[in-house]
């Protein structure tokens, strides 16, 4: 069973990452004539860490996990619908009487 719902947002985070990994790409290919220390350290770190966004993105075992995660959430809501209107019906309450306060 699949969920629209959750593929959507997980396509638009997946575009967004890989846009971010593009960007810091271009930000250490432009920085690659700098000499200073500092500067070469952080251009190491960005290059593990855009690795290993890249592995983890593109990790099927994540992936799967991911998606298991939210069939069991979407379950769960389902099953314990009125529970969960109830707990946000009381959240809203507890927000808008906070926020009455701050007037």
């Amino acid at each position: 069973m699949r969920n629209g719902a959750f593929d959507s947002p997980i396509r638009h985070l997946r575009k967004d990452l890989q846009s971010v990994a593009r960007d810091a790409e271009e930000l250490l290919r432009a920085t690659a004539d700098v000499t200073n220390d500092r500067v070469q350290q952080a251009r190491a770190r960005t290059e593990k860490t855009v690795k290993q966004a890249f592995d983890h993105l593109y990790d099927r075992r994540m992936q799967r996990r991911v998606r298991k995660y939210a069939r069991d959430a979407d379950m769960y809501v389902r099953d314990h619908s009125w529970g969960i209107i109830g707990a946000v019906a009381g959240l809203a309450l507890v927000i808008g009487l906070l926020a009455g306060r701050r007037d």
